[in-house]
């Protein structure tokens, strides 16, 4: 049985300055008029309900709700409903061709192989799933979308937490050891092997990551062997 491949995206398939310099400012901008102007929307209410209760006033106004928006963003704080909210505002900047996302030819190139040799991939970010999908379906390098088998966020449980691994790799149906996790976080890494799973961190030379020498390293994913043990 093949390897299966489950990847985070900042740092590991793409730069991290592009969500920081590009897709953080455009929903920061646009948050306060998109909540107003979306209030009534199923989706836009579920996540002011959420941020209501996150901030712990149940009636909290608009303005409240929008300065919360708007600190978590200052903040870069991964909270579910604030990435719903990005999540909606990115796939109108996609849509509109404001912006592709950024990938980089090593990360492609290492995907598509994979994909090729029948490892099953997956995607486990902050961001939410929406807005994973949007990433790879409006990348530089086209639609990545097929290259997927599934994706998971936050609701899964955090990134540095070993039962978010463990409920990743029972979603998928894969027994941990099974899987190989791709991040340039250290403590990411540290709770996916936690869990079961291979680990390999990416030490990119245009953002190098602090490291211990914990995991396997690659500066490239091109160089990493999913099918390599210890």
């Amino acid at each position: 049985m093949k390897t299966a491949i489950l990847t985070d995206i900042e740092g590991t398939t793409s730069r991290i300055d592009f969500v920081h310099r590009v897709l953080f400012p455009y929903a920061r901008e646009r948050m306060s008029d998109f909540v107003r102007a979306h209030a009534d929307m199923p989706a836009v209410q579920a996540a002011i309900t959420d941020v209501r209760a996150d901030i712990g006033v149940a009636d909290a106004d608009l303005d409240t709700v929008v300065a919360a928006l708007l600190r978590w963003i200052d903040e870069d704080r991964k909270i579910t409903p604030l990435k719903a909210l990005q999540g909606m505002i990115w796939e109108e900047g996609y849509r509109a061709g404001d912006f592709t996302a950024h990938v980089y030819v090593d990360a492609v190139d290492a995907l598509r192989r994979w994909h090729a040799a029948g490892h099953p991939l997956y995607v486990y970010s902050s961001g939410s799933i929406a807005a994973q999908k949007l990433f790879f379906r409006h990348s530089v390098f086209g639609d990545l979308g097929p290259l997927f088998r599934d994706y998971f966020d936050t609701t899964s449980g955090g990134k540095r937490e070993a039962a978010s691994y463990s409920r990743i790799a029972t979603a998928i149906g894969r027994a941990p050891g099974e899987v190989m996790f791709l991040s340039d976080i250290e403590a990411e890494l540290d709770a996916a092997r936690d869990a079961g799973m291979r680990t390999v961190q990416l030490l990119r030379a245009d953002a190098p990551p602090p490291s211990r020498g914990a995991h396997l390293t690659a500066a490239r994913m091109t160089e990493i062997d999913p099918e390599r043990r210890g």
